[in-house]
């Protein structure tokens, strides 16, 4: 069995704890011991210069779906030092789904990875070309909609939210973490509470997590948030609320309110939420966004692709007319929504409830600079240029919060008999380099990432084959 001594590094454990002198012993895909000098054999022994070693990082809001089988080297997120991402959130999920047209807004995820019916199928996919990370899979709400309804504007007949909840219970019992849900999409916005409880008692059943974007995050925000934890709450299951924001002008500054809320429903039951470090999101190029106020940069466009990289208010400029036609001309495609205040993302960044999750969308033309910078951003600008928070305060955001909220057994944290989920930074240097003119560009500062105990990124290259695993609860 393959062993690895890593010496003279500055142990950054997940809980939260302050750093430490440590070296770290790896035997296999697991953490074998933790100390001082230790007094070990290795095959291999690696001198840290005291750069700092924490937990690899987990990823709780991805749509990594289908990129971790066309692309497994997974360079965007290894990059940052991420060595598990969570898939299916904002009720897209590649199961139980076979499809070629699977229509808007699955088809964020590629529209031609829907052959999966069972969830174990898409493990096994996973188990036959590894990917450099692993991979936990939530069940999307609209994906179990798109299988069992042909109309997804109205709510779901008992019959049929009956078939949904046998899919799901199927899917939680071969491993999933739980269901998400993504209310504010026209394809999931008429489902009722009825059918919302239903599901959610069969993820309580199997202990797992319900994580949803919510049916409104501007003026509506706060009945929103009540109706998905009670949804939750009825059936008794872990509820994360998805990329926590508050967004458009009349809404900013109300992360107050939303925060507040949110700890008083924490008294009562089990929540969590994730947030990304950016004043923008990213999704479906969607009429109801365009205000004539918020800054609207188009991603991709299928009408005209030669747009994407370009501001709406621009294109509108320059075709003669307002931005909701402009934007009415350029759809189906994608966007940057300028829509939150930087004081709003400071404040749910800083809360201790916050995990980190990038939300970016691998397949765009033009992704928003937090598929390949999240995570460092975090940990340059906000942690140390910001000192918004302690470095073991936000790497503890990144690891152990994430993996007890999703039940991630031995991963997230940096103790012996753990998996050897590794990564090497140094914490002087880290730093986002994606933008919006150039997104596709990686961070600097993360040194080495180790995945079930065998190196995947060194000298800013993916390492060797895949080791990452598909994750069960």
């Amino acid at each position: 069995m393959k062993t690895l001594l890593l010496r003279n590094t500055q142990l950054v454990d997940g809980t939260g704890a302050p750093a430490r002198t440590a070296d770290v012993w790896v035997r296999g895909d697991r953490i074998a011991a933790i100390g001082e000098n230790l007094a070990v054999a290795a095959d291999e022994v690696l001198d840290a210069g005291g750069l700092t070693v924490a937990p690899g990082f987990i990823d709780v809001h991805t749509h990594d779906d289908a990129i971790v089988l066309r692309d497994p080297g997974m360079l965007p997120k290894l990059s940052q030092g991420v060595t598990t991402v969570i898939t299916g959130n904002c009720g897209l999920s590649l199961v139980p789904l076979v499809s070629d047209a699977p229509g808007s807004p699955l088809d964020l995820l590629h529209t031609s990875e829907f052959r999966f019916a069972h969830l174990n199928d898409y493990a096994q996919a996973i188990a036959d070309n590894p990917p450099a990370v692993n991979v936990g899979a939530l069940i999307g709400h609209t994906t179990l909609r798109a299988k069992v309804m042909q109309d997804l504007t109205r709510a779901a007949t008992p019959e049929e939210t009956r078939d949904m909840a046998a899919l799901l219970d199927d899917a939680l019992a071969h491993g999933a973490l739980g269901l998400s849900s993504g209310l504010f999409y026209q394809q999931a916005f008429a489902a009722d509470m009825a059918e919302m409880q239903a599901l959610t008692r069969v993820v309580g059943r199997h202990g797992g997590v319900y994580v949803t974007h919510i049916r409104s995050e501007m003026d509506d925000i706060l009945n929103a948030m009540q109706e998905a934890a009670d949804t939750a709450q009825s059936g008794a299951a872990t509820w994360i609320m998805s990329h926590h924001k508050c967004a458009g002008p009349r809404n900013w500054g109300r992360t107050i309110e939303t925060l507040a809320l949110l700890e008083r429903l924490s008294q009562r039951q089990s929540v969590g939420t994730d947030v990304y470090p950016y004043s923008a999101g990213s999704t479906l190029l969607r009429e109801d966004l365009v205000d004539g106020v918020i800054d609207i940069l188009i991603t991709r466009s299928d009408t005209h692709p030669e747009m994407a990289g370009r501001y709406l208010a621009d294109i509108a400029q320059e075709w003669g007319t307002d931005q909701l036609q402009a934007c009415r001309r350029l759809m189906p495609g994608g966007a940057c929504y300028f829509q939150m205040r930087e004081d709003d993302v400071r404040r749910v960044l800083a809360h201790p409830m916050s995990m980190i999750g990038s939300d970016g969308l691998p397949h765009d033309e033009r992704p928003h600079p937090r598929l390949w910078g999240a995570f460092a951003r975090v940990l340059g600008h906000y942690c140390r240029d910001e000192k918004l928070f302690s470095l073991p305060e936000a790497i503890h955001k990144m690891t152990g919060l994430s993996a007890q909220r999703f039940g991630l057994h031995d991963r997230g944290l940096l103790r012996e008999g753990a998996f050897a989920d590794l990564v090497l930074l140094d914490p002087a240097r880290i730093q986002d380099k994606a933008t919006y003119e150039n997104p596709r560009q990686m961070c600097e500062g993360i040194e080495r990432v180790m995945v079930n105990g065998e190196w995947a990124f060194a000298y800013g290259q993916v390492q060797g084959a895949g080791a990452g695993r598909f994750l069960c609860r």
